[in-house]
């Protein structure tokens, strides 16, 4: 038995072509969801509607970059006009290029900050824009946006990645206090290490995740597919009494 209130919806997830995003749209599309996978990686995003197609489930690819808003709004309009309109969104992208570069407050490059917000924080705030009209025409609709562990532990590096994670939950919190009489709800999650199928692949994958065990209190790394069970429970009607809330997803790296 699956998730209520899931199946024959129509989920928009924005940045779905790999890792998390990926898990999450094969969930929703298990679940029963017609599942709109956006992705600025093309190749990628269609590799991934592949599969869900060959698993039985519905999805339709679309070529899309966060950082243009003009783009966002095709992606969302694209949803209305294959399903009909749009129920569910979970924003996940960001430019994953930018990390090498986020170093400090002084080293940072002023560039390297402007594009994590203009992907990570804009974009999210573009998506949304545009889904929540296209949700109130349906009569409500939910909302999961992607934080991290980052925005709550204070790390040495990373500030720009840590600052836009933070202020998605800002911007969570708004979403939830301005629509949530009207039928939406948004939260985000706040996964720690995760052990996606690029970070496996790495070279030093074994120290890494060493690294990871010592930080967690928890017997083993995150998983992908860990991350979408939560996504798809806060977007189905199981998770109707959760609101506003950033939910930490780590194997107890956070304790709040």
């Amino acid at each position: 038995m699956g998730l209520r209130g899931l199946s024959g919806k129509v989920a928009v997830v924005a940045g779905g072509a790999t890792g998390l995003g990926a898990a999450t749209a094969a969930r929703l599309a298990q679940e029963g969801c017609r599942v709109v996978v956006g992705d600025v990686a093309q190749d990628a995003c269609g590799e991934t509607v592949a599969r869900i197609r060959d698993a039985g489930g519905t999805a339709v690819p679309v070529s899309f970059d966060l950082a243009d808003p003009s783009s966002v709004a095709q992606l969302i309009g694209a949803a209305v006009e294959t399903f009909g309109g749009v129920d569910l969104l979970f924003n996940v992208g960001a430019d994953m290029s930018t990390l090498r570069a986020d170093t400090d407050v002084v080293a940072i490059d002023l560039d390297t900050w402007d594009r994590v917000m203009t992907v990570s924080l804009r974009g999210y705030l573009a998506s949304m824009k545009h889904a929540i009209p296209a949700m109130l025409q349906r009569g409500g609709g939910a909302i999961v946006n992607m934080s991290s562990a980052a925005a709550f532990q204070g790390e040495p590096a990373r500030p720009a990645y840590a600052t836009a994670k933070a202020g998605i939950g800002a911007l969570t919190r708004h979403v939830a206090s301005r629509w949530g009489k009207e039928g939406i709800r948004c939260n985000a999650v706040a996964p720690g290490f995760t052990a996606t199928e690029t970070i496996r692949n790495a070279p030093q994958w074994p120290d890494l995740e060493a690294a990871a065990l010592r930080r967690i209190r928890a017997a083993r790394v995150g998983q992908p597919d860990d991350v979408a069970a939560l996504v798809a429970f806060l977007l189905s009607d199981e998770g109707e009494w959760i609101n506003g809330q950033v939910v930490n997803i780590d194997g107890g790296t956070v304790l709040r």
